[in-house]
């Protein structure tokens, strides 16, 4: 009996010894893949300090740590071969997206068979979806969009049946959307927007699962919206825009009650809007802009009470627009333009608290202008323009105090321009009364309009002079005069001398520069005689009164003077300081990103600085930036944005999240923000200071100083640094709403950052699909199909880059008299062949013949220039293939 004990005894220890040494052996095997992977893509951090791979950053393993079930390497910007990572049997997730993996997608990743969780997303993996990725049976989420995939999406993947998120969008993937995508009764979302998917949606998407999100924009598809998309009434997101989409909108839609977003523009779209429309109250926008849809804009849309957004422009609707509208208090854009709209300026839209723009150009309306027309006071986008409203212009438009843009411009308007315009002080996009019946001079009022950047006052019955208050217009780029009785010489100013001649033609009695001929033969030779003593009086009679003047003045300031040095030193005996007694701007919330700078920075001093004019740096279509000094020594940027961005204000944890996130993308061609400041009526955004300033400084005023030398790789190498930042940026999922040369930083050694990113994601509530309250861009820069769609885009983004691209490589403005009228550098540029000149004509000549190897790279660097200004956005590349361009160029 005791040797039978005995010999169970050992059998038992020997069992136990032989399961812990297999055990081991598990161990010691997926550690050694680890470690292989590690070493493979050189993994930062991974085996410092410590041999328990289950604690290194990215892995968590299986309770008993002995398989690695989860691998998160996003963000990490690797490269290298990733099929080691096929060896790691027990992986449930596996997240390598925002990296820079190429080739194939690994075939062995089928072999994955516990997977759940996959993403590769914004990586450069090419060529086509492997089939074996239908052996995943586990798969509930598969990622692969954002890369360089091309080719058919293999009927293999049909075999995913637990699939709930699908997401191939940015790819070049092409043929149909596979008809067994709506058999898989999981799926939530289906993201398969900017490929080359051709044919119908599939008919029965949404029949058989709890569909949610939607987004197929940006394709070739044809055929209809199907009925099935809400037979379960669960979609939320519905983006179909871009497509050539034909039939109307499915009654069904009415269907799905907490939908929140339905973007259908851009497509062929015909009949009216259902009335089941009202059934949905979650409803946030509805943009179904650039169609065929007729009959009258239904009144059911005042029942979606949450809508902020609705935009119907460019479609065959007619009628008035519902007086229901009025009850939409979230209603911020109402955009119908290019319709067959009539009647009057809708009121009751007036009323609308929340509403930021009204766009009712192009149509017929034929009422007058409401002297309420400004009730909300956060309107600041009027387009009026090209419709028949008749009467005067009422004086009450002066109460349009935040107005940016304002379009006026073809109508039946009488009377004279009242004078309250001038106290629209935001008033800076554009001031458009063109084509009208307009009488009177200009009121002196228009002088005090700083911000403005376009005006337009040609083709009326205008008269007398123009006057000299209007060199108050700083800003002033574009200006149009012609066709009215204008009399007198224009007056001296730049932005007047710097016009085609065609914006002053059509006025008999004008004289000056730019028209051709002088204006001092106009009075004859007596009258310049007696002229001339009248000079001399007005001179001495100024004279006079100047000293008058200077005397009164000295006087004042002394008194001041002597009373300040009083109250100083009575403030002194009484322990105090003047700064401690004035009042101080209520910071609601600041914080600062960066932990070894928080003692560095005083926000009182930031406030100061921003009050002066004296440190302004630039001005931007979103916001101004100051220099500002710290008591510590250290220097700042700061951005103030404008008032139209105020309301951001109150939405602060939203706007401090969005920074935070921003304060820690890392990427060595973008400007971070380094903290923030939120005040009652004012937003400043912390970044450091490039004492190097923007491109365009370096491009336009560095060049023409006497030590300039021209260096053409400095010039490229920010060429590929612009790219490679904007690329990273669409590979985050940001679209930039500015890009410009003067926007890009340069650091000490002229390496380029990115800058105004955070507005990016401020402003555009839908992260570049969605239409926003501002002009997306700066002048000369902006991509023609922004004044149609009003959408801002990554094919946008390239375009914009593409102008960039093309000032590094000419030395030339974006906008410049001498293209010709309404001529532009991408048009110069692109006009070149049909002028009979060559491109080295169009290159800065300082840097192509400095030598036959940067002639050679420039003219390749101008071909992708070309390629990117391309004026139809799906012909434009990406920006990673930009970069890929770029970089080829440097290294050949």
């Amino acid at each position: 009996m005791a040797i039978l004990s005995l010999l169970t005894t050992v059998f038992v220890v020997l069992l136990l010894s032989r399961f812990q040494l297999g055990n081991s052996q598990l161990v010691f095997n997926d550690q050694n893949v680890v470690e292989a992977i590690g070493k493979e893509l050189l993994i930062p951090g991974w085996g410092v300090n410590t041999t328990d791979f289950c604690s290194w950053a990215g892995i968590s393993c299986s309770s008993n740590n002995s398989m690695v079930e989860r691998l998160d390497l996003s963000g990490f910007r690797l490269q290298g071969n990733v099929t080691l990572i096929s060896e790691l049997k027990a992986l449930k997730w596996l997240d390598l997206s925002h990296n820079n993996f190429q080739g194939s997608i690994p075939l062995s990743f089928g072999n994955l068979s516990m997977l759940q969780y996959l993403d590769l997303s914004f990586n450069k993996f090419e060529n086509s979806i492997p089939s074996e990725l239908g052996k995943l049976r586990n798969l509930k989420a598969l990622n692969i969009s954002n890369n360089w995939l091309t080719g058919l999406v293999p009927n293999e993947l049909k075999g995913l049946e637990n699939l709930q998120d699908f997401q191939i969008s940015t790819n070049s993937l092409n043929g149909s959307i596979p008809f067994w995508v709506g058999n898989l009764t999981n799926l939530k979302v289906l993201a398969a927007y900017e490929n080359e998917f051709s044919g119908d949606i599939p008919f029965n998407l949404g029949v058989n699962s709890e569909l949610s999100l939607l987004n197929l924009h940006s394709n070739q598809l044809q055929g209809t919206i199907p009925e099935s998309i809400c037979a379960k009434g669960n979609l939320k997101f519905l983006v179909l825009t871009q497509n050539k989409l034909n039939g109307t909108i499915p009654e069904s839609i009415g269907n799905c009650k907490g939908l929140s977003s339905i973007r259908i523009g851009n497509n062929k779209l015909i009949g009216g809007v259902p009335k089941a429309i009202g059934n949905i109250s979650s409803l946030t926008y509805f943009e179904a802009d650039s169609n065929s849809l007729s009959g009258e804009i239904v009144s059911e849309f005042a029942k979606c009470s949450n809508l902020t957004l609705l935009n119907l422009a460019s479609n065959e609707f007619y009628g008035t627009i519902p007086p229901e509208f009025g009850e939409l208090n979230n209603l911020q854009e109402l955009i119908v333009s290019g319709n067959n709209l009539y009647g009057e300026i809708p009121t009751s839209v007036l009323k609308c608290k929340n509403l930021n723009k009204l766009d009712l150009s192009n149509n017929k309306f034929n009422g007058t202008i409401p002297a309420d027309i400004c009730n909300t006071s956060r309107l600041q986008y009027l387009l009026l323009g090209e419709n028949l409203i008749r009467g005067e212009i009422p004086h009450e438009i002066g109460n349009c105090v935040k107005l940016l843009e304002l379009q006026m411009g073809n109508n039946e308007l009488i009377g004279s321009i009242p004078s309250e315009i001038g106290h629209m002080k935001n008033l800076q996009i554009s001031l458009n009364l063109s084509h009208n019946h307009l009488h009177g001079q200009l009121p002196q009022d228009l002088g005090k309009l700083d911000k403005l950047v376009s005006l337009d006052v040609s083709d009326n019955q205008l008269s007398g002079n123009i006057p000299a208050a209007l060199k108050g217009m700083q800003s002033l780029i574009e200006v149009n005069f012609s066709s009215n009785r204008f009399t007198g010489p224009i007056p001296t100013f730049a932005p007047f001398q710097k016009s085609p001649n065609s914006s002053f033609l059509g006025n008999k009695g004008l004289c000056g520069d730019p028209l051709s001929g002088g204006c001092g033969d106009l009075n004859g030779y007596n009258h310049s005689i007696y002229g001339h003593k009248v000079s001399y009086r007005i001179v001495l009679a100024v004279i006079g009164s100047g000293l008058a003047v200077f005397v009164s003045v000295t006087v004042v300031v002394l008194l001041f003077m002597m009373r300040e040095n009083q109250e100083k030193a009575a403030a002194k005996e009484a322990g105090i300081t003047i700064e401690e007694t004035s009042s101080k701007p209520v910071i609601l919330a600041g914080n600062v990103f960066v932990d070894n700078l928080k003692q560095a920075i005083d926000f009182d001093a930031v406030v100061k600085a921003v009050m002066k004019d004296s440190n302004k740096i630039s001005v931007g279509t979103f916001s101004t930036v100051y220099r500002a000094d710290m008591p510590s020594g250290m220097i700042l940027s700061v951005k103030k944005l404008k008032s139209m961005d105020r309301t951001i204000i109150h939405h602060q944890s939203k706007m401090i999240r969005e920074l935070e996130k921003l304060s820690k993308l890392v990427h060595d061609n973008l400007a971070r923000p380094i903290g923030f400041g939120i005040y009652e009526d004012a937003v400043l955004l912390l970044h450091q200071y490039y004492a190097n300033g923007t491109l365009a400084q370096y491009l336009h005023n560095s060049s023409q100083e006497p030590e300039y030398k021209p260096d053409w790789p400095t010039r490229l190498a920010i060429a590929v640094g612009v790219a490679e930042g904007l690329a990273f940026l669409h590979h985050v999922a940001i679209i930039h709403l500015d890009i410009s040369s003067g926007n890009v930083l340069l650091d000490s050694n002229f390496r380029p950052l990115v800058s105004e990113v955070e507005i990016s994601r401020l402003l555009d509530p839908s992260r570049g699909t969605a239409s926003i309250s501002a002009v997306a861009g700066s002048f000369g820069y902006i991509p023609p199909e922004y004044a149609y769609t009003m959408q801002v885009t990554a094919p946008g983004n390239v375009y914009s880059y593409g102008v960039v691209l093309l000032e590094i490589l000419t030395t030339r403005l974006p906008v410049d008299d001498d293209f010709g009228e309404g001529i532009d550098l991408v048009k110069w540029v692109h006009g070149a062949p049909t002028r009979g000149e060559t491109p080295e004509q169009i290159l800065d000549a300082r840097l192509s013949t400095i030598s036959f190897s940067w002639r050679k790279e420039m003219l390749a660097a101008l071909k992708v220039a070309l390629l990117c200004t391309d004026v139809t956005p799906a012909k434009r590349p990406k920006m990673k293939k930009v970069v890929e361009m770029l970089q080829e160029i440097t290294e050949s």
